[in-house]
């Protein structure tokens, strides 16, 4: 399984709420095991001497762990039932595409593996207790580490309670998919495939192109549909290098693909086998979803989503769709920072293998600012911090494209504001901030 697949793997295991608390009640069976073995060993035999450790006989011992497991049967059913609401309220409130964010939630797994764990150990202890006299035997220790587990688990269904509680606030939330957002652009930009042009080829990555490539390239079509998640870029530059060809990538990781569509062009044509296309195709993973893994967009469009319910008329809460650009805004700054991945790719010798499509500063800043300004032409507050947005993200920007991208977004904020505003003094204020973004990326664009 190489590195792409076992990535998402592991995601797929992190968005699931039985992983975790699966592990933990293996542990929790092995823990059993050991204790019990040390107490069949009489290495406890000196533990009633002991003044915190349990020192009852058969009766209360069985007692004790009876009414650990059924409390905790009770209490991990109330567990799953917050949870539940807490899905359900994420769902309506913030979007379905929200739910994976809940699901990814390690603090949850983990008390609801407590829970079960703890229920687990107390029924594998109460199985060994044996009140016979001549065959009496009380595992004192592992009796012990139950009430251990118990006091443990009471401490866990506070913190429960607490982290539910603040899980769904609105400014949590969308720290968290900020969060996301970022670590997303730290693994992702700039992105490689082999080798990227060196800053002088860039421009002219494209002459290395033969003349004759749309005519004589063969068409790789994809043998599975779904939702891109992953591309694994290296496998995709070593085909290229083994049979000295020119790969053209038509689909990047969010996009949906239908089964059949053009997927990668391959030239010469001639060298294109069944056997090569189906290994191209082992390098596009597919998914019913979008993820994160190598989708920028994936979680600027959560952020995107929060902010247009936001702004809907039946919930009018500009407030949070402000929040969102914030985040926004911080993640197109240190998105400004980053050098874009050229589309052509080059091996050690200098030689184009592949011309891939990357995701641009243009289309990124389009996906974070569009919808919220159709949704928030007529909420003066939406508007002057969309502007306000702009300017500080200019002051972070070194190209020149992206600041042609910029300076269209708050001309376009700029004409919505005009006919979906009717106060003169808000439009003169929103006019005061269009202004000085403009000034910011023409200055910055004069240097």
């Amino acid at each position: 399984m190489n590195y792409i697949r076992f990535s998402k793997f592991w995601d797929s295991l992190n968005s699931s709420f039985w992983f975790v608390p699966t592990l933990m009640v293996a542990l929790s069976i092995a823990l059993s095991f050991i204790t019990i073995g040390i107490d069949q060993s009489r290495e406890t035999d000196l533990i009633g001497n002991i003044g915190w450790a349990y020192a009852l006989g058969p009766n209360g011992s069985r007692a004790i762990l009876s009414a650990i497991a059924g409390s905790m049967v009770s209490v991990a059913t109330t567990a799953f039932s917050i949870t539940i609401v807490a899905l359900q309220l994420a769902s309506s409130q913030f979007g379905p595409r929200l739910l994976r964010n809940f699901m990814q939630d390690t603090g949850n797994q983990v008390v609801l593996g407590t829970f079960i764990s703890t229920f687990v150990y107390s029924l594998m202890v109460l199985r060994t207790i044996n009140g016979v006299d001549e065959n009496e035997f009380v595992p004192h220790l592992a009796v012990t580490c139950g009430m251990g587990l118990a006091i443990a688990s009471i401490g866990v269904l506070i913190y429960f309670i607490h982290h539910s509680a603040s899980s769904i606030q609105v400014d949590q939330v969308i720290h968290r998919v900020g969060c996301d957002l970022n670590a997303t652009i730290e693994q992702i930009f700039p992105e490689q495939i082999g080798r990227s042009a060196s800053r002088q080829r860039q421009n002219a990555g494209s002459a290395d192109i033969p003349t004759d490539f749309d005519q004589a390239a063969e068409t790789v079509r994809a043998a599975d549909g779904g939702y891109v998640q992953a591309v694994d870029h290296d496998q995709i530059m070593t085909l290229a290098i083994e049979h000295d060809l020119l790969l053209r990538v038509n689909q990047r990781p969010g996009r949906f693909v239908v089964k059949g569509s053009a997927l990668v062009q391959v030239f010469p044509g001639e060298k294109l086998t069944k056997h090569l296309a189906a290994q191209i195709n082992t390098a596009f993973v597919y998914g019913s979803q979008r993820t994160e893994q190598q989708d920028v967009e994936f979680s600027i469009d959560q952020l995107v989503e929060i902010a247009a319910r936001a702004l809907s008329p039946g919930v009018n809460d500009p407030f949070t769709a402000v929040r969102c650009i914030d985040q926004l805004s911080a993640a197109l700054c240190r998105l400004a920072q980053r050098d874009m991945p050229s589309p052509y790719r080059y091996d050690d010798q200098n030689q184009l293998r592949v011309i891939a499509e990357p995701t641009s500063f243009g289309d990124v800043v389009d996906a974070a600012f569009n919808q919220i300004r159709q949704y928030g032409q007529s909420s003066v507050a939406v508007t002057m911090r969309l502007l306000e947005a702009i300017a500080t993200i200019a002051t972070f920007t070194h190209r020149p494209g992206d600041r042609i991208a910029l300076q269209r977004q708050a001309e376009m904020v700029m004409r919505g504001s005009e006919q979906g505003i009717s106060e003169e003094l808000d439009r003169q204020d929103i006019k005061e901030r269009y202004l000085h973004a403009v000034n910011l990326l023409e200055h910055e664009l004069a240097h």
